[in-house]
């Protein structure tokens, strides 16, 4: 069998005999839907769930910001912004419009990342702002969260006239699902906000009843988002269903159709072979407890991950890295749950998964953007090819394990 995984900006091969494969889990092709993707973002615009047209709610309105994703996330910007901005000036033709990038604990996009992900025309016509989370001056404190939290958001988006955010819908593996509230929190959320909502616990596809849902719901509430607009993408990360509108009711309906379309049963395999889906996800390893998330549903005790991800980007986080680098996974875990919740270290929650991970069973990181040394410093194994990762695996749960393949760990759910 021969396998395509998603891999930096293209694929590598896998191999695998027949007779060894346990299944492999992908959600359902969607390549031969060639619905044009303009079409697909207006008709949603057209049809907005629990809310007025954006149009509509721009009337009267001039200071209007717009939130948006950064480079770490495949929202098709380039395509949706415009279409945004266009529906708030039918309705308000002279509105102030500043585009907000949600980089949440992340580092600030560059110019050149701006413009490869938004266009340079429209870096050229619009205001583009950075998001500081750890700039103490950016923020406006609207109260406390269920959490027990301070509500700290930016002051450019809670004294907007008109908040509206865009994003994408993907399992994610304590939120639930990406999209929707996220773009406020933890995209345009203070330092000290962020981490201590990043410091409970939740799994990937669940919203009811999740506390790190509940904090972000209720910072949009608080932060006045009127309006949100989500696309679903496939496997070629192209548009295929759009939400617009209430900022929970057009989320959850987004969530529900992702939820039918990549929910899938496990398939239990002493190695299971997945990825970060590819770029831009699979830029840092910090990224990457999201693709693993899928195989600790498959992997049997004791079993093997192999984990692929370019990590061109290298590590992600300067606390992530360091923290992964102090001690062994026991030690780790001990460490990160001792924290208090106000005590919680930026990048922490990575930490965390991976060292729970670790301590259950053996992870081989595939990867070109780190060395050796640093990769196993961090308690994983190195490969450089899917080929020796699985010679080590075998090696380890003997000649005869089956395997189990998921090529792209974000975009599937394990149903649990």
């Amino acid at each position: 069998m021969h396998i395509a995984l998603p891999y930096d900006k293209g694929h590598i091969q896998m191999k695998v005999d027949d007779g060894r494969v346990a299944g492999v889990l992908t959600v359902p092709a969607s390549a031969g839907d060639r619905r044009d993707e303009a079409e697909i973002v207006r008709a949603a615009h057209r049809s907005p769930i629990g809310s007025k047209p954006l149009s509509e709610l721009a009337v009267g309105k001039k200071r209007v910001v717009v939130i948006t994703s950064d480079h770490t996330r495949a929202v098709p910007s380039a395509l949706t912004l415009p279409i945004l901005l266009e529906e708030i000036r039918k309705g308000s033709p002279d509105a102030d419009v500043t585009v907000l990038v949600a980089t949440g604990l992340h580092r600030g996009m560059t110019r050149e990342e701006m413009e490869a992900k938004f266009g340079e025309g429209f870096c050229a016509r619009e205001r583009i702002v950075n998001h500081d989370a750890y700039d103490r001056d950016a923020f406006v404190d609207l109260g406390v969260l269920p959490s027990g939290s301070k509500c700290e958001i930016n002051k450019l988006a809670v004294e907007a006239d008109l908040l509206v955010a865009e994003g994408f819908i993907e399992p994610h593996f304590f939120a639930g699902f990406s999209g929707g509230r996220k773009s406020v929190l933890p995209g345009v959320a203070s330092q000290d906000c962020v981490n201590i909502n990043h410091s409970a616990y939740a799994i990937t596809g669940v919203l009811d009843g999740n506390p790190i849902h509940e904090d972000m719901i209720e910072a949009a509430r608080l932060a006045g988002l009127a309006f949100v607009f989500n696309v679903l993408l496939d496997e070629e990360k192209r548009v295929i269903a759009a939400f617009c509108g209430d900022a929970d009711a057009a989320h959850r309906a987004g969530c529900e159709f992702l939820l039918g379309r990549s929910g899938v049963d496990p398939v239990k395999a002493d190695i299971v072979v997945t990825t970060n889906g590819g770029y831009p996800l699979d830029q840092n390893l910090y990224q990457c407890p999201k693709g693993l998330d899928a195989a600790l549903a498959c992997v049997n005790d004791g079993g093997v991950i192999i984990l692929a991800a370019a990590c061109r980007d290298g590590l992600g986080g300067e606390n992530f890295g360091r923290m992964m680098l102090e001690g062994t996974p026991e030690e780790l875990l001990e460490r990160v749950l001792a924290t208090a919740p106000e005590k919680t270290v930026s990048e922490q929650w990575c930490v965390q998964r991976f060292a729970d991970a670790l301590i259950k069973y053996r992870i081989i990181l595939v990867t070109t953007g780190l060395d050796r040394s640093v990769v196993e410093g961090m308690n994983f194994i190195f490969a450089g090819t899917v080929e020796e990762a699985l010679a080590k695996a075998y090696a380890l749960t003997g000649p005869a394990s089956k395997v189990a393949i998921i090529p792209d760990g974000v975009s599937v759910i394990v149903r649990r």
